[in-house]
């Protein structure tokens, strides 16, 4: 059974950095690419960042740009996302995401992905 391990969150002030990082197993480390997900208003999960298997294309989110670094280790069956220059509004649950069911067009979508971590805590404190 295909498994998402999230970890690495915590609590960090305005302008730290973490690097929560996403342990695959199972079927789903094979399949085209993870996704980053974060709670947002509105809506369940906004999309923060993916990268696809060959690590070769990474995908963000405009808020995240020049902040954020999605990378992975398939040695080691993990996807890191580098966290800097944090604000408060980057609190919330990670969720880490395999297994898309489409294509690189369809992966800022959360209904594209079939496996999900159970996600990491990361806070930013003013």
């Amino acid at each position: 059974q295909a498994q998402l391990v999230e970890s690495g969150g915590g609590l960090v002030q305005a302008g730290g950095s973490l690097r929560p990082s996403c342990a695959i197993s199972g079927r789903t480390f094979s399949a085209y690419a993870n996704g980053w997900f974060r709670p947002a208003p509105g809506k369940e999960r906004e999309f923060v960042s993916a990268i696809t298997l060959n690590g070769i294309y990474t995908y963000y989110t405009d808020s995240v740009k020049g902040r954020f670094t999605i990378s992975r280790d398939n040695a080691v069956n993990t996807v890191y996302l580098q966290m800097n220059a944090l604000k408060p509004e980057d609190t919330g649950v990670y969720y880490c995401a395999g297994d898309p069911r489409y294509g690189s067009s369809y992966l800022r979508a959360d209904g594209t992905y079939r496996a999900w971590g159970q996600g990491t805590q990361v806070t930013v404190s003013s």
